[in-house]
Protein backbone atom coordinates (compact mmCIF):
# COMPACT_ATOMS: atom_id res chain seq x y z
CA UNK A 1 0.00 0.00 0.00
CA UNK A 2 1.83 3.31 -1.28
CA UNK A 3 0.68 6.97 0.23
CA UNK A 4 -1.39 7.34 -2.29
CA UNK A 5 -3.54 4.52 -1.57
CA UNK A 6 -3.85 6.10 1.90
CA UNK A 7 -4.47 9.38 1.26
CA UNK A 8 -6.33 9.39 -2.28
CA UNK A 9 -6.80 13.12 -2.66
CA UNK A 10 -3.63 14.01 -2.77
CA UNK A 11 -2.80 16.35 -5.91
CA UNK A 12 0.62 16.66 -8.13
CA UNK A 13 2.96 19.23 -6.97
CA UNK A 14 5.77 20.89 -8.01
CA UNK A 15 9.04 18.20 -8.01
CA UNK A 16 11.64 18.82 -6.08
CA UNK A 17 14.86 19.94 -6.91
CA UNK A 18 18.30 19.93 -5.65
CA UNK A 19 19.31 23.14 -3.68
CA UNK A 20 22.69 24.41 -4.31
CA UNK A 21 22.90 26.25 -1.09
CA UNK A 22 22.69 22.58 0.80
CA UNK A 23 23.49 19.96 -1.97
CA UNK A 24 27.43 19.52 -3.02
CA UNK A 25 27.90 21.38 -6.39
CA UNK A 26 28.28 18.12 -8.31
CA UNK A 27 25.24 17.11 -7.37
CA UNK A 28 22.73 15.89 -10.12
CA UNK A 29 19.91 13.63 -11.53
CA UNK A 30 21.06 11.57 -14.28
CA UNK A 31 18.81 9.93 -17.04
CA UNK A 32 17.41 7.44 -14.82
CA UNK A 33 16.14 10.46 -12.32
CA UNK A 34 18.24 8.96 -9.66
CA UNK A 35 20.76 11.18 -7.85
CA UNK A 36 24.45 11.44 -8.36
CA UNK A 37 27.32 12.64 -6.68
CA UNK A 38 30.74 13.36 -8.21
CA UNK A 39 29.48 10.67 -10.41
CA UNK A 40 28.12 8.23 -8.64
CA UNK A 41 25.03 7.51 -7.75
CA UNK A 42 23.88 7.84 -4.92
CA UNK A 43 21.39 4.34 -4.84
CA UNK A 44 24.18 2.48 -5.61
CA UNK A 45 26.34 3.42 -2.67
CA UNK A 46 23.42 2.48 -0.40
CA UNK A 47 23.55 -0.70 -2.24
CA UNK A 48 27.32 -1.70 -2.16
CA UNK A 49 27.79 -0.06 1.41
CA UNK A 50 23.97 -0.06 3.33
CA UNK A 51 22.53 2.23 5.30
CA UNK A 52 22.78 4.24 6.73
CA UNK A 53 26.15 5.63 5.11
CA UNK A 54 27.11 8.75 5.01
CA UNK A 55 28.17 9.86 2.03
CA UNK A 56 31.53 13.21 1.62
CA UNK A 57 32.52 14.67 -1.54
CA UNK A 58 35.89 15.09 -1.78
CA UNK A 59 36.12 17.78 -4.39
CA UNK A 60 33.43 19.71 -2.34
CA UNK A 61 35.90 19.83 0.98
CA UNK A 62 38.69 21.12 -1.26
CA UNK A 63 36.90 23.94 -3.37
CA UNK A 64 35.95 25.37 -0.55
CA UNK A 65 38.98 25.39 1.30
CA UNK A 66 40.45 26.89 -1.44
CA UNK A 67 37.45 29.58 -1.33
CA UNK A 68 38.84 30.61 1.84
CA UNK A 69 42.57 30.81 0.90
CA UNK A 70 41.55 32.48 -1.55
CA UNK A 71 39.29 35.45 -0.24
CA UNK A 72 41.17 35.79 2.69
CA UNK A 73 44.61 35.89 1.17
CA UNK A 74 46.59 37.09 4.12
CA UNK A 75 44.75 35.15 6.63
CA UNK A 76 45.66 31.75 8.24
CA UNK A 77 42.60 29.21 7.38
CA UNK A 78 42.58 26.71 10.14
CA UNK A 79 40.11 23.71 9.31
CA UNK A 80 38.46 23.34 12.69
CA UNK A 81 38.86 19.43 12.68
CA UNK A 82 36.09 19.41 15.58
CA UNK A 83 33.87 18.95 12.86
CA UNK A 84 34.77 15.96 11.41
CA UNK A 85 38.11 14.70 11.94
CA UNK A 86 39.31 11.87 10.05
CA UNK A 87 42.87 11.01 8.46
CA UNK A 88 41.59 11.59 5.08
CA UNK A 89 39.75 14.73 5.32
CA UNK A 90 42.80 16.05 7.53
CA UNK A 91 45.30 15.38 4.61
CA UNK A 92 42.64 16.91 2.19
CA UNK A 93 42.73 20.17 3.83
CA UNK A 94 46.21 19.93 4.79
CA UNK A 95 47.31 19.51 0.77
CA UNK A 96 44.61 22.59 0.13
CA UNK A 97 47.19 24.77 2.40
CA UNK A 98 45.63 24.40 5.86
CA UNK A 99 46.11 24.21 9.54
CA UNK A 100 44.46 22.02 11.57
CA UNK A 101 42.93 22.79 15.15
CA UNK A 102 42.18 20.26 17.18
CA UNK A 103 40.14 20.10 20.58
CA UNK A 104 40.89 16.49 22.12
CA UNK A 105 44.19 14.28 22.16
CA UNK A 106 42.22 12.04 20.12
CA UNK A 107 41.39 14.20 17.35
CA UNK A 108 45.24 15.48 17.54
CA UNK A 109 46.33 11.62 17.43
CA UNK A 110 44.20 11.37 13.86
CA UNK A 111 46.18 14.50 12.95
CA UNK A 112 49.29 13.34 13.48
CA UNK A 113 48.84 10.07 12.07
CA UNK A 114 47.59 11.77 8.56
CA UNK A 115 50.92 13.38 8.79
CA UNK A 116 50.15 16.83 9.45
CA UNK A 117 52.74 19.23 10.35
CA UNK A 118 52.99 19.20 14.61
CA UNK A 119 53.98 23.11 13.76
CA UNK A 120 50.34 23.72 11.50
CA UNK A 121 48.44 22.24 14.72
CA UNK A 122 46.34 24.19 17.38
CA UNK A 123 45.10 22.59 20.32
CA UNK A 124 42.15 23.95 21.70
CA UNK A 125 39.94 22.67 24.42
CA UNK A 126 37.59 24.14 26.96
CA UNK A 127 39.70 23.06 30.01
CA UNK A 128 42.71 20.46 28.70
CA UNK A 129 43.10 17.94 31.24
CA UNK A 130 47.20 17.49 31.93
CA UNK A 131 47.73 14.26 30.13
CA UNK A 132 46.13 16.08 26.70
CA UNK A 133 48.45 18.93 27.28
CA UNK A 134 51.73 16.99 27.74
CA UNK A 135 50.73 14.84 24.56
CA UNK A 136 50.47 18.27 22.77
CA UNK A 137 53.78 19.68 24.07
CA UNK A 138 55.59 16.16 23.26
CA UNK A 139 53.98 16.36 19.74
CA UNK A 140 55.49 19.67 19.12
CA UNK A 141 52.22 21.57 18.49
CA UNK A 142 52.71 24.84 17.18
CA UNK A 143 50.21 27.04 19.05
CA UNK A 144 48.13 26.09 22.39
CA UNK A 145 44.85 27.74 23.42
CA UNK A 146 44.40 28.45 26.98
CA UNK A 147 41.23 29.60 28.61
CA UNK A 148 42.37 29.00 32.45
CA UNK A 149 44.69 29.58 35.08
CA UNK A 150 44.90 26.38 35.84
CA UNK A 151 45.73 25.01 32.41
CA UNK A 152 48.14 27.98 32.56
CA UNK A 153 49.94 26.31 35.43
CA UNK A 154 49.87 22.78 33.90
CA UNK A 155 51.00 23.89 30.15
CA UNK A 156 54.04 25.49 32.40
CA UNK A 157 55.15 22.74 34.42
CA UNK A 158 55.38 20.02 31.00
CA UNK A 159 57.11 22.34 28.86
CA UNK A 160 60.39 22.00 28.08
CA UNK A 161 61.11 24.33 25.30
CA UNK A 162 59.34 27.19 24.06
CA UNK A 163 55.39 27.01 23.78
CA UNK A 164 53.39 29.84 21.70
CA UNK A 165 50.39 30.27 23.64
CA UNK A 166 47.07 31.75 22.66
CA UNK A 167 44.83 33.23 25.16
CA UNK A 168 41.50 32.68 24.72
CA UNK A 169 38.97 35.75 25.25
CA UNK A 170 35.37 36.84 25.71
CA UNK A 171 34.91 39.82 24.06
CA UNK A 172 31.53 40.45 25.07
CA UNK A 173 29.54 40.42 22.23
CA UNK A 174 26.20 39.35 22.10
CA UNK A 175 25.57 36.35 19.87
CA UNK A 176 22.79 33.57 20.45
CA UNK A 177 24.67 30.21 21.51
CA UNK A 178 27.61 32.28 21.97
CA UNK A 179 30.58 30.91 23.17
CA UNK A 180 30.49 30.70 27.51
CA UNK A 181 34.44 30.17 27.55
CA UNK A 182 37.44 32.71 27.33
CA UNK A 183 38.57 35.40 29.83
CA UNK A 184 36.64 38.86 29.92
CA UNK A 185 38.32 41.29 27.78
CA UNK A 186 39.05 43.96 30.54
CA UNK A 187 38.33 41.74 33.69
CA UNK A 188 41.20 41.33 36.29
CA UNK A 189 41.29 37.17 35.53
CA UNK A 190 42.57 38.32 31.72
CA UNK A 191 45.10 40.48 32.94
CA UNK A 192 45.79 37.86 36.11
CA UNK A 193 46.05 35.42 32.86
CA UNK A 194 48.32 37.74 30.92
CA UNK A 195 50.56 38.19 33.83
CA UNK A 196 50.75 34.57 34.71
CA UNK A 197 51.69 33.39 31.17
CA UNK A 198 54.64 36.25 30.41
CA UNK A 199 55.68 34.73 34.36
CA UNK A 200 56.55 31.67 32.83
CA UNK A 201 59.94 31.35 30.80
CA UNK A 202 58.88 28.84 28.62
CA UNK A 203 55.62 30.04 27.70
CA UNK A 204 55.30 32.54 24.77
CA UNK A 205 52.23 34.31 24.46
CA UNK A 206 51.73 35.49 21.04
CA UNK A 207 48.34 36.04 20.99
CA UNK A 208 44.48 36.48 21.78
CA UNK A 209 42.21 33.70 20.26
CA UNK A 210 38.05 34.22 21.15
CA UNK A 211 35.04 31.86 19.51
CA UNK A 212 32.19 33.97 19.14
CA UNK A 213 29.49 30.84 19.02
CA UNK A 214 28.31 28.87 16.46
CA UNK A 215 26.09 29.52 12.94
CA UNK A 216 27.29 32.96 12.89
CA UNK A 217 25.51 34.78 10.07
CA UNK A 218 26.07 38.89 10.78
CA UNK A 219 29.73 39.34 9.60
CA UNK A 220 29.89 42.73 11.46
CA UNK A 221 30.01 40.60 14.98
CA UNK A 222 33.80 39.61 13.53
CA UNK A 223 35.02 43.21 12.79
CA UNK A 224 33.44 44.46 16.26
CA UNK A 225 35.58 41.42 17.43
CA UNK A 226 38.69 42.45 15.80
CA UNK A 227 38.49 46.13 16.90
CA UNK A 228 37.68 45.08 20.89
CA UNK A 229 40.77 42.33 20.83
CA UNK A 230 43.37 44.98 19.28
CA UNK A 231 42.30 47.45 21.72
CA UNK A 232 43.39 44.56 24.71
CA UNK A 233 46.16 44.01 22.37
CA UNK A 234 47.45 47.35 22.82
CA UNK A 235 46.66 47.25 26.24
CA UNK A 236 49.25 44.22 26.84
CA UNK A 237 51.95 46.03 24.93
CA UNK A 238 51.76 49.13 27.35
CA UNK A 239 51.10 47.15 30.15
CA UNK A 240 54.02 44.32 29.69
CA UNK A 241 55.64 45.84 27.04
CA UNK A 242 54.66 42.55 25.00
CA UNK A 243 53.90 42.69 21.38
CA UNK A 244 51.15 40.17 20.46
CA UNK A 245 51.39 39.34 16.45
CA UNK A 246 48.74 36.85 16.04
CA UNK A 247 45.27 37.08 16.22
CA UNK A 248 42.66 34.62 15.99
CA UNK A 249 38.72 35.19 15.92
CA UNK A 250 37.72 31.37 15.75
CA UNK A 251 35.04 30.13 13.25
CA UNK A 252 31.09 29.59 14.05
CA UNK A 253 30.67 30.44 10.39
CA UNK A 254 26.68 29.95 9.19
CA UNK A 255 26.03 27.56 6.75
CA UNK A 256 22.37 26.92 5.12
CA UNK A 257 20.63 23.59 6.21
CA UNK A 258 17.35 23.89 4.31
CA UNK A 259 17.12 26.40 1.21
CA UNK A 260 16.37 30.03 2.76
CA UNK A 261 18.07 29.56 5.63
CA UNK A 262 20.58 32.38 6.18
CA UNK A 263 24.96 31.73 5.68
CA UNK A 264 27.36 33.64 6.37
CA UNK A 265 28.11 36.07 3.04
CA UNK A 266 32.29 35.18 3.06
CA UNK A 267 32.56 38.48 0.81
CA UNK A 268 31.25 40.67 3.01
CA UNK A 269 33.16 39.26 5.57
CA UNK A 270 36.39 39.47 4.15
CA UNK A 271 35.85 43.38 3.64
CA UNK A 272 34.86 43.53 7.04
CA UNK A 273 37.35 42.07 8.35
CA UNK A 274 39.74 44.61 6.82
CA UNK A 275 38.05 47.24 7.52
CA UNK A 276 38.11 46.75 11.14
CA UNK A 277 41.96 45.49 10.80
CA UNK A 278 42.61 48.92 9.88
CA UNK A 279 40.27 50.59 12.55
CA UNK A 280 41.43 49.28 15.00
CA UNK A 281 45.16 49.17 14.34
CA UNK A 282 44.88 52.85 13.64
CA UNK A 283 42.96 53.35 16.67
CA UNK A 284 45.59 52.03 19.23
CA UNK A 285 48.71 52.49 17.01
CA UNK A 286 49.29 48.98 17.09
CA UNK A 287 50.91 46.86 14.37
CA UNK A 288 48.56 45.00 12.22
CA UNK A 289 48.31 41.40 13.73
CA UNK A 290 48.55 38.05 11.90
CA UNK A 291 44.88 37.23 11.98
CA UNK A 292 43.60 33.69 12.03
CA UNK A 293 40.18 31.95 11.44
CA UNK A 294 38.96 28.12 12.44
CA UNK A 295 36.00 26.67 9.68
CA UNK A 296 35.25 23.76 10.46
CA UNK A 297 31.33 23.04 9.75
CA UNK A 298 31.90 25.52 6.21
CA UNK A 299 34.24 23.45 5.19
CA UNK A 300 32.79 20.20 5.58
CA UNK A 301 28.52 20.29 5.98
CA UNK A 302 27.90 20.62 2.69
CA UNK A 303 30.11 18.23 1.41
CA UNK A 304 28.44 15.27 3.68
CA UNK A 305 25.13 13.77 2.27
CA UNK A 306 23.48 11.16 4.52
CA UNK A 307 21.53 7.82 3.35
CA UNK A 308 18.68 6.27 5.01
CA UNK A 309 16.49 3.30 3.56
CA UNK A 310 12.95 3.75 4.17
CA UNK A 311 11.33 0.89 6.67
CA UNK A 312 7.67 2.05 7.07
CA UNK A 313 5.58 4.85 6.40
CA UNK A 314 2.66 5.62 8.50
CA UNK A 315 0.11 8.26 9.94
CA UNK A 316 0.97 9.70 13.57
CA UNK A 317 -1.36 11.35 16.21
CA UNK A 318 -1.49 14.78 14.86
CA UNK A 319 -2.82 13.29 11.23
CA UNK A 320 0.79 13.84 9.90
CA UNK A 321 2.95 11.32 8.28
CA UNK A 322 5.67 10.29 9.25
CA UNK A 323 8.67 7.62 7.51
CA UNK A 324 10.47 5.76 9.65
CA UNK A 325 14.44 5.48 8.28
CA UNK A 326 17.01 2.58 9.52
CA UNK A 327 19.15 5.36 10.97
CA UNK A 328 19.06 8.02 14.13
CA UNK A 329 18.59 11.58 14.22
CA UNK A 330 21.28 14.11 13.14
CA UNK A 331 20.53 16.15 16.85
CA UNK A 332 18.45 18.74 14.40
CA UNK A 333 15.37 18.61 12.65
CA UNK A 334 16.21 21.49 10.31
CA UNK A 335 16.79 19.61 7.47
CA UNK A 336 15.39 18.60 3.94
CA UNK A 337 15.34 15.01 2.56
CA UNK A 338 15.05 13.66 -1.03
CA UNK A 339 14.17 10.35 -2.06
CA UNK A 340 17.22 9.29 -4.17
CA UNK A 341 16.50 6.63 -6.67
CA UNK A 342 13.85 8.43 -8.92
CA UNK A 343 13.05 11.85 -10.01
CA UNK A 344 9.60 12.39 -7.86
CA UNK A 345 7.53 13.67 -10.83
CA UNK A 346 4.39 12.89 -9.62
CA UNK A 347 2.20 14.08 -6.24
CA UNK A 348 4.01 15.04 -3.15
CA UNK A 349 2.96 15.60 0.70
CA UNK A 350 4.41 16.73 3.71
CA UNK A 351 6.24 14.21 6.06
CA UNK A 352 8.44 14.03 8.95
CA UNK A 353 11.42 11.72 8.92
CA UNK A 354 12.13 9.54 12.24
CA UNK A 355 14.74 6.76 12.80
CA UNK A 356 13.88 3.74 14.22
CA UNK A 357 15.90 3.85 17.14
CA UNK A 358 14.30 8.06 17.98
CA UNK A 359 13.31 8.95 21.16
CA UNK A 360 9.84 10.64 21.51
CA UNK A 361 9.75 13.79 19.15
CA UNK A 362 13.33 13.55 18.09
CA UNK A 363 13.38 13.69 13.92
CA UNK A 364 15.74 13.17 11.32
CA UNK A 365 14.18 15.97 9.31
CA UNK A 366 10.42 18.02 9.83
CA UNK A 367 8.67 19.09 7.00
CA UNK A 368 9.90 17.71 3.98
CA UNK A 369 7.94 16.66 0.85
CA UNK A 370 8.13 13.11 -0.04
CA UNK A 371 6.61 11.24 -3.07
CA UNK A 372 2.88 10.64 -2.34
CA UNK A 373 3.81 7.20 -3.37
CA UNK A 374 6.86 6.43 -1.53
CA UNK A 375 7.44 2.68 -0.51
CA UNK A 376 9.46 0.71 2.02
CA UNK A 377 12.79 -0.12 0.95
CA UNK A 378 13.32 3.08 -1.11
CA UNK A 379 16.21 5.47 -0.73
CA UNK A 380 16.18 8.84 1.41
CA UNK A 381 19.44 11.10 1.23
CA UNK A 382 19.79 14.12 4.17
CA UNK A 383 22.08 16.93 2.63
CA UNK A 384 24.27 19.14 4.29
CA UNK A 385 25.47 16.52 7.24
CA UNK A 386 29.32 16.10 6.93
CA UNK A 387 29.88 17.95 9.92
CA UNK A 388 28.93 17.23 13.52
CA UNK A 389 26.23 14.26 12.19
CA UNK A 390 27.52 10.68 13.89
CA UNK A 391 24.36 9.13 13.37
CA UNK A 392 24.14 7.08 16.86
CA UNK A 393 27.26 7.00 18.79
CA UNK A 394 26.41 4.13 20.27
CA UNK A 395 22.55 5.10 21.31
CA UNK A 396 20.95 2.02 21.99
CA UNK A 397 24.13 -0.01 21.29
CA UNK A 398 23.83 0.88 17.91
CA UNK A 399 26.88 1.04 15.82
CA UNK A 400 27.79 4.29 13.76
CA UNK A 401 27.44 4.34 10.17
CA UNK A 402 30.55 4.03 7.71
CA UNK A 403 31.78 7.18 6.05
CA UNK A 404 31.89 6.81 2.19
CA UNK A 405 34.23 9.41 0.04
CA UNK A 406 33.31 9.96 -3.59
CA UNK A 407 35.55 11.69 -6.21
CA UNK A 408 35.44 11.84 -9.85
CA UNK A 409 32.88 8.58 -10.03
CA UNK A 410 34.80 6.51 -7.68
CA UNK A 411 33.90 5.65 -4.16
CA UNK A 412 36.54 4.72 -1.30
CA UNK A 413 35.19 4.08 2.48
CA UNK A 414 36.78 6.27 4.80
CA UNK A 415 35.26 5.06 7.94
CA UNK A 416 33.73 1.20 8.38
CA UNK A 417 30.37 0.53 9.74
CA UNK A 418 31.00 0.06 13.63
CA UNK A 419 29.27 -3.57 14.62
CA UNK A 420 28.25 -4.99 17.71
CA UNK A 421 31.28 -7.02 17.80
CA UNK A 422 33.15 -3.64 18.26
CA UNK A 423 30.58 -2.51 20.92
CA UNK A 424 31.24 -5.62 22.97
CA UNK A 425 35.08 -5.05 22.74
CA UNK A 426 34.61 -2.86 25.50
CA UNK A 427 33.04 -4.77 27.65
CA UNK A 428 35.24 -6.22 30.61
CA UNK A 429 32.62 -7.39 32.77
CA UNK A 430 31.30 -11.56 32.52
Amino acid sequence: MTLLDIFPSLRASTVPRLDPAVWPTDTHYDGEGRITLAGVALHDIADQYGTPVRVLDETEVRERCRAYRKLFPDTEIVYAGTALMLRTVARWVAEEGLAVQVGSAGELEVALAAGIDPRRIILQGNGTPFDELRTAVNAGVGRIVVSSLTEITLLASLATRPQQVLLRVAPGIEVPGRSRFGFPLGSESCAAAVARIIAQPKLILSGLHCHLGAQIHDPDLYGEAIRRMIGEMAWIHAEHGILLTHLDIGGGHAVARRGGDAELNLHELADILEDALDAGCARHHFPRPVLAMEPGRAIVARAGVTLYRVLAITEVADGGTCVIVDGDTAGRDDVSALVVNRHPAGPQLTASVAGRHGAAGELIAAEVRIPADLRAGEVLAVPCTGAYHPCAAGYRTAGRPPVVAVAHGRTEQLLRRETTADLLMRELAR
